[in-house]
């Protein structure tokens, strides 16, 4: 078993959905990113896309960043195709997501637990086959009104919280900094 950690970013492919509600977890990884300053590159054997950061730069072991290629709700495969390519076990993995049950900037660091509807976290512990994998839980808020959840996670960030983005993004880099 591998002693280097996964911290996979969870979200949706493409500039459609680059600034949505469910993909903050991958600008969190954006600011991982531009830290060690690394970029990823197309991991095609596991359909996701990679950064190897070395010992020293993020934390004290290495460390891969990734996203995958998928949609949220199928990221499972290729995340479990990732670890098990690396030999990472998924006590090692940090899932970044979306959380609705959080107020919009909170963050929680935890290990386990349930998905609570959330599909990428769902499609992840199926493929694991556990839940015993970390989760850094990136507060969105939940949606006014009657909003339809699948309808205010895939909408862009309005202008307040979009300025509030970069802040966010940088206070959960930290607290992954530390973790590691």
């Amino acid at each position: 078993m591998s002693d280097t950690s996964l911290l996979l970013a969870l979200g949706n492919p493409g500039p459609k959905y680059a600034l949505t509600r469910h993909n903050v977890g991958v600008m969190v990884l954006d600011e991982l990113l531009a830290r060690a300053s690394a970029t990823l590159t197309v991991h095609k054997r596991t359909n996701t896309e990679i950064a190897e950061i070395s010992p020293g730069v993020l934390g004290p072991k290495r460390v891969v960043l990734a996203r995958t290629r998928e949609f949220m709700n199928l990221s499972g495969g290729p995340a479990k195709a990732l670890a098990g390519y690396f030999g990472i076990p998924p006590a090692r993995i940090v899932a970044l997501y979306d959380d609705m049950e959080l107020a919009f900037g909170e963050l929680k660091l935890v290990t386990g637990g349930g998905d609570k509807g959330h599909k990428g976290l769902k499609s992840l512990t199926k493929s694991f086959g556990t839940n015993n994998y970390q989760r850094l839980r990136i507060g969105i808020g939940r949606p006014p009104g009657r909003q339809a959840p699948a309808d205010f996670v895939l909408r862009p960030f309005g202008r307040a919280e979009r300025d509030s983005l970069p802040i966010i993004a940088a206070d959960a880099a930290d607290l992954v900094e530390k973790h590691l």
